[in-house]
């Protein structure tokens, strides 16, 4: 049973920060990037940090994919580690520049992390 519910939080995270990273990366969604685009900049950050930010994050979505295609706990923990820091920058500075209802996505994505991480250390 651990086993699905990691499963299937691994391939719910890694399905969204695919997304989210490749936007960050690319703009290939012109919508999503230039409202990602306008929070950066409210945040006092450049482009080139968005851009670090969709490589920390499409990073940790191919470590998840690879974990979960060659079953490498080591790797879902590293790529689960990598979206929980990122997603505790995000609510950071959510809390700080916007409304409580903008950090929603990253408080799941961290508590959802968080519970990969530990449902994978305690295998």
């Amino acid at each position: 049973m651990t086993l699905t519910i990691s499963s299937t939080i691994s391939a719910l995270l890694m399905v969204f920060f695919m997304f989210a990273g490749s936007i960050k990366l690319t703009g290939w969604q012109k919508f999503i990037f230039e409202t990602q685009l306008n929070f950066f900049k409210k945040y006092g950050l450049n482009r080139a940090a968005m851009f670090a930010v969709g490589i920390i994050e499409f990073t940790a979505a191919l470590l998840l994919l690879a974990a979960l295609c060659w079953g490498d706990l080591q790797w879902q923990t590293i790529g689960a580690g990598m979206i929980a820091v990122t997603s505790f920058g995000a609510l950071g500075f959510h809390y700080r520049f916007d409304k409580c209802s903008d950090a929603i996505p990253a408080a799941v994505t961290l508590l959802l992390a968080l519970a990969l991480a530990l449902l994978t250390l305690n295998f």
